[in-house]
């Protein structure tokens, strides 16, 4: 979607001069969302990534003391990823510059508007979903 792609350019412009690519704060945005103690697969779950591809940007983020990974204590197999507090405070840095962007995208929109614009959304996202399900499957008889 052109616009999903220009609206997340403008929030790169805010965030890169923290030194945060597309990745790295896509990743502490859902970290914080999602709390501590997350693993590896579950963050790229909501990230839309493979796990794989999650490794590099993880590796970055623990080079610069933003996250910490630690050994499940169940299964020693399974790392679980923790925001430190400089990752917390970068997390609140990205959702302020996140808020800023949207209330500046967003300020020519009457609240009739964007209302109709979260409905929108609403039923894509389920249509989305019942298409990821199978369900919206069709099959000619």
């Amino acid at each position: 979607m052109f616009v999903a792609r220009r609206w997340r350019q403008v929030v790169d412009q805010r965030l890169v001069a923290r030194g945060l690519s597309d990745a790295s704060w896509t990743s502490l945005f859902h970290l914080s969302v999602a709390g501590d103690g997350i693993t590896q697969k579950e963050l790229a779950r909501l990230i839309g990534l493979d796990g794989s591809s999650l490794v590099r940007t993880l590796d970055h983020l623990s080079e610069r003391g933003l996250i910490e990974r630690r050994v499940d204590d169940h299964d020693r197999r399974v790392r679980r990823i923790h925001l430190t507090d400089d990752g917390q405070s970068t997390a609140q840095t990205i959702r302020e510059k996140l808020t800023s962007a949207e209330f500046e995208l967003l300020a020519e929109s009457s609240d009739d508007e964007l209302q109709g614009l979260v409905e929108a959304f609403g039923r894509l996202s389920q249509h989305i979903a019942v298409l990821e399900d199978g369900e919206g499957e069709h099959h000619d008889e």
